[in-house]
């Protein structure tokens, strides 16, 4: 396990203003959802999270926070009391197996009632497509290539629709403690592989958590309705695992062709390697003046290591 814990809050770059006063709605507590809110939680929110199984403490507060049951699908949704008085809104949930929002088919009516001055959605840089290697932006047109990711680019259209203060929010791949290839590299299950000008794009949890709070406490004018959050070091993962085999002080597996392996891989993984860009977070960093905590995956993997 890494040293660092998935389940504390975070210290992180906040922006200019105080988070104002509310209560925060993490309308899906995983990984980043649960980071997102314990953080808030530790500066003094009241904050709900949801999940669709029973939660931790089976409803009852954990440290600041409530969990509640939201189950789509079992057509089970928080009762409207839980959520009176909802100022901030993050949505992580992905869109169901018909493509449609659940979010949006089970609580877009409730959510038009609330006292909301932020909403925070959780796209994908999938929407962009395979661009070959090259850069994307936030005004670069959306391409998407994969079903899934066509599928967010609907959720996108439909909460744009909702005439809330909505924020969409584009990310790549997410590490963070728990999280890494430090778990495989030790139980010797890491793949190297190889596959000529294809690149990665990530970002570190942490500063998710940090990006969102930063938009918070900007004024609503000067948020961006899309803002992608990325770090500033698109690599092929076989530098990544190269980098946390040398930090563990490991052997890196025996290197695999992407052109020899590519048939025995999983449909979900084709997929993966299927497209290839760089994005670009230059507006969040030049643009808004965020500053990231981790600008590569060097400073993240140190970090969950505890080596920062």
């Amino acid at each position: 396990m890494d040293t660092a814990s998935v389940n504390g809050s975070v210290n992180t770059e906040e922006g200019a203003q105080p988070l104002p006063e509310g209560r925060l709605l993490v309308l899906g507590g995983g990984y980043t959802g649960q980071r997102f809110g314990r953080t808030l939680a530790g500066r003094g929110l009241a904050v709900t999270l949801t999940r669709r199984e029973t939660s931790p403490g089976n409803g009852d507060d954990q440290g600041g926070e409530r969990w509640v049951r939201f189950d789509p699908a079992a057509g089970v949704v928080p009762p409207a009391e839980v959520l009176a008085g909802t100022t901030h809104v993050l949505v992580t949930i992905p869109p169901d197996g018909s493509g449609a929002d659940p979010v949006l088919t089970h609580l877009a009516g409730l959510l038009k009632t609330l006292p909301l001055t932020w909403v925070g959605y959780l796209s994908t840089t999938g929407v962009y497509g395979d661009r070959g290697g090259g850069w994307v932006d936030e005004a670069t047109p959306e391409a998407p290539g994969l079903e899934r990711s066509r599928a967010r680019l609907a959720c996108e259209m439909a909460w744009r629709r909702q005439d809330l203060p909505l924020q969409v929010f584009r990310l790549p791949a997410i590490y963070g403690p728990d999280r890494t290839p430090f778990r495989d590299l030790r139980q010797g299950t890491a793949r190297l592989i190889h596959k000529p000008g294809q690149v990665f794009c990530r970002i570190h949890v942490d500063d998710i958590v940090g990006a969102l709070l930063h938009c918070i406490g900007l004024p609503p004018q000067r948020r961006p309705p899309t803002l992608i959050l990325a770090d500033e070091a698109p690599s092929p993962s076989s530098e990544t695992l190269g980098y946390a085999a040398h930090l563990l002080g490991c052997k890196l597996p025996e290197v695999q062709s992407w052109g020899a392996i590519e048939t025995a891989m999983s449909l979900m993984a084709r997929s993966f390697w299927s497209e290839n860009r760089r994005v670009s977070s230059l507006l969040l960093r030049e643009g808004l003046g965020y500053r990231l905590r981790f600008p590569t995956y060097r400073e993240g993997y140190k970090d969950c290591l505890g080596l920062g």
